[in-house]
């Protein structure tokens, strides 16, 4: 008896020395492993799939040249005892797995592969013995094509040096390195007892009586409940004696002022390090006035447009300690010299390694940039037999001429047709002939039989088309591009709901952000409408 290219005995020394001990998972696999090797055509390369990270994966490497090293054994873990073999060009192969129809016979493995029974109380010598008697008579067969996605070596792409911990990793998995990202298993033990607490440097505090004709070191912050909140002392402000009584009902007794301030190559104060997190990560259309308040500095819309956030790297800002940055939502419309951000250090001095880490990640890019939005030439498209033969008056025009121009678009073109492919089809070309550039189309969008706007569309030339969202109201959506002309097919909810999907992607559209399939998956949490009584969109939780 043998198993593949080793005598019984070989293998189960080999898989001992392998895996320490005789696995009964590393025997049922080698027999897995070595009757597909059989059925497949010789002379050719072959790669592994495994559907399970137990056992199975160390069968595989021992009978053939597949390793998890090496690229060609690949592991996604389906919780299934089975492996495929396959083509490395094609993708064609054969997959093996335990046939669970086949093990009525065999009582201990079907208890083991079953998991009747801990490990512990499993009797192991019957169990070997049962799979050495059945072999891989106990397993199913089928023919599989593997696609080109999952073929081949999966490239790490570039390396790049993670600004938080200084290690190298490749650049696809984001600003910082994965560990970084709070992946890491495990706590470093020179960090494991350390307090929750940030360092700080020695600063000079000095009783409040003592502080006359000293500069404060940062600036003291009133809070008058429910009437105000800012700085009343800034840095740099020398005390007074008029300013003891003050401060004393602030409930100040010691202050730190600028009489030794701690080495600059170790700290950085909080202003400083704030002026500079500012100047690096503005974007296009965002400005600040270089001036801290407690701290912070906050930042304006250079213009009017859409706030685009770079997720991926805020994130990474916010995980480094010490160091944050608050901002609106991505993708939300703000208006010029409105606040939209702001940034700090926590501490008031920083380290200088943590703020040069910020830094580093900083230098990959603004967080934040204000992208302008263009003003379309709108064509407004009303799909509707009932509407064309004027049984009822149309609502809809009216709707989306206000939602545009409310965004500064013009309609320029404007038209009702049937229900009807080839009218819808022939009015997509007028609307081209008017120069419109981003054409709305209403209603037509849904199940029924008489809805034909999405065909009619792509009768018309419609490519790049994605229909349907996970956004309600508004999820029979439609998106496509003749050209370009952008084209959005508002569905019949947006004459009763004031939001739908359509307000929600109208300001991407306009500056001109590409919308794909992943963009609309990414809007389902938050997406649900709770149709309020009184809308107060956006001023709400509904697409954020």
């Amino acid at each position: 008896m043998s198993i593949g290219a080793y005598a019984l005995d070989d293998f189960l020394d080999l898989v001992k020395s392998f895996h320490g001990s005789v696995a009964p998972g590393i025997l049922l696999g080698g027999y897995m492993v070595a009757s597909l090797q059989k059925q497949l055509p010789r002379g050719r390369l072959y790669d592994a799939l495994c559907e399970t990270p137990a056992c199975l994966p160390d069968a595989v490497q021992l009978l053939t040249p597949c390793t998890t090293g090496n690229g060609w054994l690949k592991v996604i873990d389906l919780g299934r005892y089975a492996v495929t073999l396959y083509d490395k060009e094609s993708g064609d192969g054969r997959r093996v797995f335990v046939d669970s129809g086949k093990l009525a016979d065999r009582p201990a493995i079907e208890e083991w592969y079953a998991k009747r029974k801990p490990k512990k109380e499993q009797d192991k010598d019957c169990l070997l013995a049962e799979i050495k008697a059945a072999g891989a008579s106990v397993c199913g067969y089928h023919a599989v094509h593997v696609p080109a996605r999952l073929r081949g070596k999966a490239a790490r792409g570039a390396m790049t040096l993670c600004p938080v911990c200084g290690e190298g990793y490749p650049a696809l998995h984001g600003a910082v390195c994965r560990g970084c990202q709070g992946e890491s298993p495990y706590v470093s033990i020179s960090n494991r007892d350390a307090l929750p607490i940030l360092p700080a440097p020695v600063v000079n505090a000095v009783a409040l009586n003592h502080a006359v004709g000293l500069p404060l070191l940062h600036d003291l912050t009133q809070i008058e409940p429910g009437r105000s909140k800012g700085p009343v002392f800034r840095r740099g402000q020398v005390i007074e004696v008029g300013d003891i009584c003050r401060l004393q009902r602030m409930g100040r007794r010691h202050l730190y002022v600028e009489e030794s301030p701690p080495p600059v190559a170790d700290w950085v104060h909080e202003d400083d390090a704030a002026r500079a997190f500012a100047d690096a990560m503005a974007g296009d259309g965002i400005t600040h006035n270089g001036i801290p308040r407690e701290g912070k500095i906050t930042f304006t819309a250079r213009q009017d447009g859409l706030l685009v956030v770079h997720k991926h790297l805020l994130e990474a800002f916010n995980m480094i300690e010490g160091v944050m940055c608050a901002v609106r939502q991505t993708f939300s419309v703000v208006q010029a010299g409105r606040p939209l951000a702001a940034t700090r250090a926590i501490p008031l001095y920083l380290p200088r390694h943590q703020f040069d880490q910020a830094m580093a990640l900083l230098g990959r890019g603004p967080l934040f940039t204000v992208q302008p939005m263009r003003r379309a030439r709108v064509g407004i498209l009303v799909t509707g037999t009932e509407v064309f033969e004027k049984r009822i008056v149309d609502g809809f025009a009216p709707v989306i001429r206000n939602k545009v121009q409310r965004l500064d678009c013009r309609v320029v073109w404007q038209k009702i047709v049937p229900d009807e492919r080839t009218a819808i089809a022939a009015a997509v070309a007028e609307a081209r002939e008017a120069r419109v550039d981003l054409l709305v189309t209403t209603a037509g969008l849904s199940v029924d039989p008489d809805d034909v706007t999405r065909l009619g569309l792509l009768d018309a030339g419609a490519e790049a088309a994605i229909y349907g969202a996970p956004v309600l109201p508004g999820a029979m959506l439609f998106l496509a591009r003749i050209a370009d002309t952008q084209i959005v097919g508002v569905p019949a909810c947006a004459l009763y709901h004031k939001a739908t999907s359509f307000d929600l992607l109208l300001p991407r559209l306009l500056a001109g952000i590409a919308v794909g399939r992943r963009d609309l998956a990414q809007l389902g949490e938050g997406a649900f409408c709770l149709g309020c009584k009184t809308c107060t969109f956006p001023k709400c939780g509904f697409g954020k």
